[in-house]
């Protein structure tokens, strides 16, 4: 059985195990859909997107039309301005098929965006938030430097960035300043871009920290072996065991 998490202070809670929505803008939308609703299905609660996947977001609208309340979703904008922030969030809002999302991400980030730093993308976080249009802000970032500097700054309710077995002291602190702070992890990267392979040796070390992790998906098979930890025991089983 997968255990429960909470992404800090946004009070989310969903079980520990996400979906990635990148790789379904590979397949069509049927079986985007299909997916997408298999994966709610077998107990996922927590899908991840970005405006910056083509028709990603589009497949996650159609899937959950008529049941939004029940899933959490989250994506990200790429824009460099609060005004392109504005038009993007309107896009995404669009796209899914709804009036709010559960976590607006900035995608990618350079540094650690600031108020008052000249982009107006903090501001215009923020006043997304105040409108409901967006729920709880959060920031995606591939530099283990600028997540060290998001996380100090205290103006994110949660940070994305690459975890695996393969980390680093460095990273595996890093998730751990990230929930001492108050803020939720989202683990992406979790097969390391593919370099792993053994989907319970990854699960098995993603237990053991409050991080988030959302699995890239796009077949039938991969979403299969995520689901397949649902029906583990609750103290997990000897072959999760063995990997911790």
């Amino acid at each position: 059985m997968i255990p429960s998490i909470t992404l800090g202070r946004t009070g989310i809670t969903v079980p520990q195990n996400g979906f990635g929505a990148l790789p379904i803008q590979r397949v069509d939308t049927d079986t985007a859909v299909r997916l997408l609703r298999r994966a709610y299905d077998g107990g996922i609660r927590f899908f991840d997107t970005a405006h910056a996947y083509t028709d990603s977001e589009r497949k996650l609208g159609e899937a959950f039309e008529g049941m939004r309340e029940n899933v959490v979703i989250a994506t990200k904008t790429q824009a460099k301005s609060g005004d392109a922030l504005r038009e993007e969030l309107q896009a995404s809002l669009e796209a899914l098929r709804t009036d709010y999302i559960d976590i607006y991400q900035l995608h990618c980030a350079p540094q650690c965006f600031r108020p008052g730093d000249g982009t107006g993308l903090y501001e215009a976080l923020c006043e997304a938030k105040e409108k409901g249009l967006v729920r709880h802000i959060g920031i995606t970032a591939h530099k283990i430097g600028v997540a060290e500097e998001i996380v100090a700054s205290g103006l994110y309710e949660t940070l994305q960035f690459p975890f695996s077995y393969l980390a680093s002291e460095r990273d595996i602190a890093l998730v751990k300043a990230t929930a001492e702070a108050g803020m939720g992890f989202i683990a992406m990267k979790g097969l390391s871009g593919g370099l792993l392979t053994n989907s319970t040796a990854c699960m098995a070390f993603m237990l053991q920290y409050p991080a988030l992790p959302i699995w890239g998906v796009q077949r039938e098979t991969e979403l299969a072996e995520w689901l397949s930890f649902f029906e583990k025991d609750a103290s997990m089983t000897d072959e999760l065991r063995e990997f911790i």
